[in-house]
């Protein structure tokens, strides 16, 4: 290894330093520094060993930072692509049902001052929920009552 170079578990620890990691993410970040795979492995052995690499810690995360913002589809396709188990992520996404359409209407309360006034701002505010993650379901709720006012929305649908 030559001088100032980070050794690899150095280099896991720099990551894991800056947020949570799955050990799917880190082995892909660090599979270009390693010498072979055996040593990533016995480093990622290593740092869930020490609990530094934690599988339940990056879906508490994930779900604390992204779904306040992100429908459950959204969150379920991100935990997939840091490769967490199937089961972890349908016990996360299940969790969400009950509040994604208070989620839902707090992200279209961020982003619109107004219901849709016609066909066309109906489908960009759609749009712009689908693309989040949200249902269909809850999305055309939204749309339809976008705060819960007790009030009918004034859009026929």
């Amino acid at each position: 290894m030559a001088f100032g170079t980070l050794s690899l578990k150095g280099r896991a620890l720099r990551h894991l330093s800056r947020r949570e990691h799955s050990r799917a993410e880190l082995q892909q970040k660090l599979a270009p520094h390693a010498e072979t795979p055996e040593e990533l492995t016995r480093v990622l052995d290593e740092l869930v060993a020490l609990d530094f690499l934690n599988e339940t810690r990056v879906v508490e995360s994930v779900l604390r930072v992204r779904a306040p913002r992100l429908g459950a589809a959204r969150v379920r396709e991100e935990l997939r692509r840091k490769g967490i188990a199937p089961e972890a992520i349908a016990d996360a996404v299940a969790g969400l049902q009950d509040t994604e359409l208070a989620r839902a209407r707090e992200a279209w309360a961020r982003r619109f001052d107004a219901p849709p006034a016609d066909a066309r701002e109906r489908a960009r505010q759609g749009r712009f929920l689908l693309a989040r993650g949200f249902s269909s379901g809850v999305v055309t709720r939204v749309l339809r009552q976008p705060v819960d006012t007790g009030e009918d929305g004034d859009a026929a649908g």
